[in-house]
Formats: structure tokens, C-alpha cells, sequence
């Protein structure tokens, strides 16, 4: 299994979010080769702007796990995450973070800052971008599409 695999686990949680009319954004989190984290986005459905899939796909890692640092996991995410869920990443001590397509307008793993690696926090991530990067693009174009 390798990060594109991974990845396609991610781009399944964004379908059912595009399915509940919500921005098709999903997560997945692996520790040890298995997935013990899913989200997908829920802000319009929880109506809280906090209901981000890496958030979902974090609390529920954290319940398996039983502790709130996910030093040994890895994060797949099918668009950049945005400065909540990549303080919510360094929070977490998540170590390697994986993403689809890059977020021009939000993202914060390289688009506009890089959270994730900078120096003065005490905790950095490694940023691997464009994992599926047309899959995970074409999905938030289609559904971006409907409303023009």
C-alpha cells in the first residue's frame, strides 16, 4: 500500500461529502499500515465551520489511539489543508501529511504559508503534495461547476 492508495481512501470520504452537498474534501488516517481515522467535510450539515474533514478524521484518531499526540500517523487529505486543520495537524504532532490538490486560496502546506514546516513551532511536518492530484482537483471543479 502506498500513499496513492491512501489517497484514494481519501478521495471515497470527499464523495460522500459531495454526495450531502457538502465541498468534496475528505481525509484519511493511518497509523501502522491501517486506517484509523475518516472524515469528510460536514460544515453545512453540522453547520459549524469547524466540521473539516482532517478535524473528524483527527478526533477519531485520537479515540482509537487513546492519546491526543498521532506521532507515528499519517495524514491524507484530497485538498491543502487550510490554517485551522494545519494548526490542528501540528497539535497533534502528526509527523507526515499527504495532499491531493493544492489550495490556491487557503491552503497553508505551501499554497499561501507553509504551517507545517515552519521553524519557530515546536512540532514540523513533512508536506508531500499532488498525490492524485487531477482526481482530487476534477473532483472539486465538478462540484464547483454546478453553481455557475
Amino acid at each position: 500500500m502506498d500513499d496513492g492508495y491512501f489517497m484514494g481512501l481519501a478521495l471515497e470520504q470527499a464523495r460522500i461529502a459531495g454526495k450531502n452537498d457538502e465541498v468534496p474534501i475528505g481525509c484519511v488516517i493511518v497509523y501502522g499500515g491501517k486506517v484509523i481515522g475518516r472524515g469528510s467535510n460536514r460544515r453545512i450539515t453540522d453547520g459549524n465551520p469547524l466540521s473539516h474533514a482532517e478535524i473528524a478524521a483527527i478526533n477519531e484518531a485520537c479515540r482509537i489511539i487513546g492519546d491526543w499526540r498521532l506521532e507515528k500517523c499519517v495524514l491524507f487529505v484530497t485538498v491543502e489543508p487550510c490554517m485551522m486543520c494545519a494548526g490542528a495537524i501540528v497539535q497533534a504532532r502528526i509527523p507526515r501529511v499527504v495532499f491531493g490538490a493544492a489550495n490556491p486560496k487557503a491552503g497553508c502546506c505551501g499554497s499561501i504559508y507553509n504551517l507545517l514546516e515552519e521553524p519557530r513551532f515546536n512540532h514540523r511536518a513533512e508536506v508531500v503534495p499532488g498525490v492524485r492530484e487531477r482526481e482530487c482537483s476534477e473532483l472539486m471543479t465538478g462540484f464547483f461547476r454546478k453553481f455557475r
